[in-house]
């Protein structure tokens, strides 16, 4: 093939064809647990976490409340995945072995979110969320006393008793939450979440009618399963409430995927090795949102 700007115009084409359309028909599971905030600068200053937002009686003035004086930012990231075409493989029409890594660079770019997002749900138990307490833990302050959003035990379906102290008790813990006034904030928790090696547990509590122990399950349809296998732990699981405007877990996106290619012959990579480029660029982040929104238990208790 000759190599003029019509010909790596046609090639470079058909690469961002093929990478859109693996772009579009990639699977996503992001937007079942988190919210998209679009991002116009390098960060993202989530101070009004601190207040849950919440209807009141008017009675007299107005009762204002103060965003806190912490704050809490989420910093964006810069993301690529980049690919070298051989100006030779061009010369010899060898295209071909270029199809299958636009293929994944498409794929690997509509699944960001996905990696952003189930990174933050691992680290849910030692990163810091907006008041400065890990995600899941054991003394949030609300109202001067503690709260917890974390568990120890396994997700079983053993037996009743098993899958009330577990299951059952993350449900009860989360739809009790009240906010700083002392009113409850009506929790519905309708997500669990849980790794590949607890997906036969989860699909037992939430669609089987009777436990192992033969007993009725009350639990059969309070929740919709999201199975993952970016999920590192094998024991840990967690209960999401979803409903909310703001979710659990924050896709802070300031640049969305994009193709991206370099292809002028007169490049210094072209003259001093032979190399096109082509490939994804992004511009993302992530953190927390409501931590009242989400339980997390290790499974580390039987």
């Amino acid at each position: 093939m000759i190599i003029n700007a019509s010909s790596l115009k046609a090639i470079f084409v058909n690469l961002k064809t093929t990478f859109n359309n693996a772009f579009d028909a990639a699977p996503s599971t992001w937007d079942k647990i988190a919210m998209l905030v679009p991002s116009t600068s390098g960060l993202n200053d989530y101070k009004w976490l601190s207040t849950f937002p919440r209807m009141q009686k008017w009675i007299g003035e107005k009762a204002v409340k103060s965003l806190a004086a912490s704050s809490y930012t989420i910093t964006n990231d810069d993301w690529e995945a980049t690919v070298e075409v051989d100006r030779n493989h061009i010369e010899d029409d060898n295209l071909g072995i270029y199809k299958p890594q636009a293929e994944m660079a498409g794929f690997s770019a509509k699944q960001l979110p996905d990696e952003i997002v189930y990174e933050l749900v691992n680290k849910g138990f030692v990163n810091f969320c907006y008041d400065g307490q890990y995600f899941f833990d054991v003394d949030h302050v609300v109202n001067n006393q503690t709260v917890s959003n974390k568990g120890t035990k396994k997700l079983s379906c053993v037996s009743f008793a098993a899958a009330q102290a577990s299951y059952g008790f993350a449900r009860t813990a989360m739809k009790k939450l009240k906010d700083d006034e002392g009113r409850p904030l009506n929790i519905s928790p309708n997500i669990l979440l849980v790794p590949a090696a607890l997906e036969d547990i989860a699909r037992a509590i939430l669609s089987n009618d009777k436990l192992e122990d033969g007993k009725p399950n009350p639990y059969k349809g309070t929740a919709e399963l999201v199975v993952d296998g970016r999920l590192t732990s094998d024991d840990a699981w967690f209960l999401l409430d979803t409903t909310k405007p703001v979710k659990p877990f924050i896709y802070q996106e300031r640049k969305k995927p994009v193709f991206v290619e370099q292809t002028d012959p007169q490049a210094d990579d072209v003259f001093m090795r032979r190399k096109f480029k082509f490939g994804a660029e992004a511009r993302a982040s992530g953190g927390y949102g409501f931590w009242q929104l989400a339980f997390g238990s290790d499974g580390s208790v039987a």
